[in-house]
């Protein structure tokens, strides 16, 4: 599954809110070992979640976040800033020029400090 997910342009991340409401977004996501790595803004609320419960799902989507494919349970956590760095090197590789041409943006925008990387562990099947 893992290379699956990792070969896709979009996965839909789901979080969720103290409630338990769940709140999807499609995003970039890299291969990164034994789990996916995703990049998104420090101030997202994505990664206040995910600072609060690390409980997440994956699936394969559109770039308008429908979901093409099951979806997994996963296990998301903050990179430290040298990781994320090579978070992003691994996205310049994957997306080429338009990824470049995003993070080049987005540190003119926010700085290297105002994006973080994602790492995203999957559950283990059950059997």
């Amino acid at each position: 599954m893992l290379d699956r997910l990792s070969a896709e342009k979009y996965i839909l991340l789901t979080t969720f809110r103290k409630d338990g409401r769940a709140v999807p977004t499609p995003v970039w996501a890299v291969r990164d070992g034994e789990a996916l790595a995703v990049w998104t803004r420090a101030d997202s609320g994505k990664v206040k979640r995910i600072r609060r419960n690390g409980e997440v799902t994956v699936a394969p989507c559109d770039v308008r976040g429908r979901p093409h494919g099951a979806e997994v349970s996963a296990h998301a956590t903050i990179y430290g800033s040298g990781d994320t760095g090579r978070v992003r090197d691994l996205l310049k590789h994957k997306y080429r020029l338009i990824g470049r041409l995003s993070l080049l943006g987005s540190r003119l925008r926010r700085g290297e400090g105002g994006t973080v990387g994602i790492r995203v562990t999957l559950a283990e099947p059950r059997r």
